[in-house]
């Protein structure tokens, strides 16, 4: 059963709230007690969900997570499931069988939980990084109901922006993949936003975490809507990708899109005046929080959190940032887009209209 999005307490406000209870060392110390850093008691085993659904897991994740680890002294086992659910489960016995300390895992349509069960049977905790399922001791995340509010503040202004009323506005949902369960979180907070203004969605394909599907699907909501539309919402810059060709190809200008993971294609179609804004997660913050909590429970110390599931899982969150085109050279500035990649020579001209700068 997928965990909903409503909280049992009040949300942190970044990765520095996250309270270590009874960790007086710093995180990045050497680990004392039964691993010393090596064998089983201090080895962190992590798998990540794809490389496809989002760059981030591959470009930011691996990184930040392995050197945090490794860099507190412990050793890392950090693989990819590629976005096959019996790829993760063979991951997943390979690591157990090597010895976990403790086990930080991305799920992938589901496919955590099995493994989360074998890992307690086995008296191992277990994260649940970035997407929630049942069964983890601790969630890290960022605050995804916020992430959904600043989304569906995107499709309002962008609305506005275009002189459109959003009690009249064709506006299209495209969430993500229903498996996933930060997609109904995101969703929560967009619509609560959005049909607090009087929204309400004129089309809603069934949520994927893929470009091209995406693409299609919104092609098709496109045409049952006779090529009309004012606003899509769109859970992830990826998606919005698919989204953003579609209205290319077709010659729609001005429309309100939404998105998030401030992606090199989403900060060039910002830039460009094809998507009003996206969610910036920088990935660091997530993955220091993450690092903090497995280093507590590879030390054999307990982490408190004011936030919960509301199944009652600690739920540690993080703060995600609005990016609009004037904010496009923060994520360049803190390295989590090259300035190479973004300004490229069709996007130079808005890089320098709207100080996007080589770091």
């Amino acid at each position: 059963m997928k965990k909903s999005s409503l909280l049992a307490a009040a949300a942190l406000t970044g990765a520095a709230a996250m309270l270590l209870a009874g960790c007086s060392g710093s995180p990045s110390t050497t680990p004392t007690g039964g691993g010393e850093g090596s064998g089983e008691a201090g080895r962190a085993c992590v798998i990540l969900p794809d490389a496809a659904s989002s760059p981030r897991w591959e470009n930011f994740d691996r990184k930040y997570l392995q050197e945090g680890l490794e860099g507190a002294g412990f050793e890392v086992d950090i693989q990819n499931a590629q976005g096959d659910v019996n790829k993760y489960s063979t991951i997943a016995d390979q690591q157990l069988t090597q010895g976990c300390g403790v086990m930080l895992l991305v799920d992938y349509q589901g496919a955590a939980e099995a493994v989360a069960t074998k890992a307690k049977a086995e008296g191992i905790p277990v994260i649940a990084y970035d997407r929630p399922f049942s069964g983890a001791d601790y969630y890290v995340s960022f605050d995804n109901v916020k992430v959904g509010e600043l989304e569906g503040q995107t499709v309002l202004d962008g609305l506005e922006a275009a002189g459109k009323d959003p009690a009249t506005a064709t506006v299209v949902y495209m969430g993500g993949d229903p498996t996933d369960g930060n997609a109904a979180m995101f969703k929560e907070g967009a619509a609560k936003v959005m049909e607090a203004a009087g929204i309400k969605p004129a089309a809603e394909p069934t949520g994927v975490w893929d470009q091209a599907k995406s693409q299609t699907n919104f092609e098709q909501a496109l045409t049952s809507l006779g090529g009309k539309v004012d606003g899509v919402w769109v859970a992830n810059d990826t998606n919005a990708a698919g989204v953003i060709k579609v209205l290319q190809d077709n010659n729609l200008t001005g429309v309100a899109v939404s998105g998030q993971d401030a992606n090199v294609a989403g900060l060039q179609n910002i830039l460009l005046g094809w998507q009003t804004a996206t969610v910036y997660k920088p990935v660091k913050d997530e993955a220091t929080a993450a690092v903090e909590t497995a280093i507590a429970l590879l030390k054999g110390e307990d982490v408190s959190t004011d936030a919960k599931l509301d199944d009652g899982t600690p739920y540690i969150q993080v703060t995600p940032i609005l990016i609009t085109q004037d904010k496009v050279n923060d994520v360049v500035a803190a390295g989590d887009a090259a300035y190479d990649d973004v300004c490229t020579p069709d996007v130079m001209a808005a890089c320098e209209e709207f100080g996007v700068v080589a770091p």
